[in-house]
């Protein structure tokens, strides 16, 4: 890992933005996010700005050009996205000791703890549009969401680096291998294209302008379903009527097969494991052990390897009377109890 990434100085900073072409006062405040170095900074205009700062070996030029483009075309479509600014060359990355940057507008606004059901159908005739603009055309560089990826590739690395401690680690790799497998079952003849891939509240913004869609740092090639689980997650009664809301106003733009919502569960498992060796993968990082005290720990393991179970259990926890094909990844029964942030391991980008 670069070491200047670890230890940006408000001089680096602000060098790579002058060379941009901006001119900084030299405000310069470090913002909430792990993954990447985000910094507001205010510019001789005035203006406030948002320099970000990509994790070194993560994303290539041309996959996080990939997702400047995506926004790009969101935003000629009048679709509410905070794109990058182009710099005098044209170009929306640039590069300092090693680490790709750009530059964004810095966006207003509060983000969401609930939705309405007049904001559920909002975002639901955009998450549509989102999506239409991503079926148009294929990403070339960019990650599928698929089991391999979110799945057999984190537990491989879990694996190989000692991180799963021995009383667990078979129950670990079974559930793994069989989330995989059902996932994998599930999603042939699902249509995938272009998505968010993180799409959960925290990455949305409400102001004074309505809504805006933030940080499509994981923006992939998956299906539709993905963005619509994390927008509306709860799977109780009252989180089973929202997303019926929601979709209700998506498919006003956009189609969206109801068979592809057996896919939520194993894709909320999926996310664990990938969360999981997220967090692994940055342990050298001085910022992670700070933020993650738990992580590691034979309790965290524990009941990492308890929820994976738990999901199989609601993957296979259905009623008898449901058609056989349906019934081994149905929605769970509605007393399920809520999900809270916790559950989802917001990275807080």
């Amino acid at each position: 890992m670069n070491n200047f990434f670890f230890n940006l100085t408000p001089d680096i900073i602000l060098k790579a933005v002058e060379d941009s072409g901006f001119e900084p006062t030299g405000h310069c405040m470090a913002l909430n996010s792990y993954e990447n170095r985000v910094y507001d900074l205010m510019l001789e205009d005035g203006c406030h700005v948002v320099g970000k700062f990509y994790r070194p070996g993560r994303w290539t030029r041309e996959q996080i050009r990939e997702e400047h483009e995506f926004l790009f075309e969101l935003r000629d479509e009048e679709i509410p996205v905070c794109a990058p600014l182009t710099f005098a060359d044209g170009e929306s990355i640039h590069e300092i000791e090693g680490i790709y940057y750009a530059i964004w507008p810095r966006t207003g606004g509060r983000a969401a703890d609930e939705l309405s059901d007049d904001q559920l159908q909002t975002l639901g005739r955009l998450l549509a549009r989102i999506h239409n603009n991503g079926a148009a055309k294929a990403a070339a560089y960019r990650i599928e969401l698929t089991g391999e990826t979110y799945g057999l590739r984190p537990l491989s690395f879990l694996v190989e680096n000692d991180f799963l401690p021995a009383h667990c680690k078979s129950r670990y790799i079974s559930a793994v291998y069989e989330i995989v497998e059902i996932y994998e079952t599930l999603r042939k003849n699902v249509p995938f294209h272009r998505i968010h891939g993180d799409c959960h509240l925290g990455n949305l913004l409400n102001g004074s302008n309505g809504w805006f869609f933030l940080d499509f740092d994981d923006f992939l090639t998956g299906p539709a379903v993905q963005d619509v689980w994390m927008l509306v997650p709860a799977r109780d009664s009252e989180g089973l009527r929202q997303r019926e809301v929601f979709l209700e106003a998506y498919r006003l733009f956009r189609d969206f097969n109801s068979s592809w919502l057996r896919l939520i569960e194993p894709l909320r498992a999926l996310r664990f494991i990938h969360y999981a060796a997220w967090v692994a993968r940055r342990w050298n990082d001085p910022a992670f052990p700070n933020a993650f005290p738990h992580f590691g720990t034979v309790q965290y393991w524990e009941n990492e390897t308890a929820d994976l179970e738990d999901q199989l259990e609601i993957i296979h926890g259905v009623p008898e009377d449901l058609p056989e094909n349906i019934r081994r990844v149905e929605m769970p029964a509605e007393e399920e109890k809520e999900l809270t942030n916790k559950d989802f391991f917001w990275d807080l980008e």
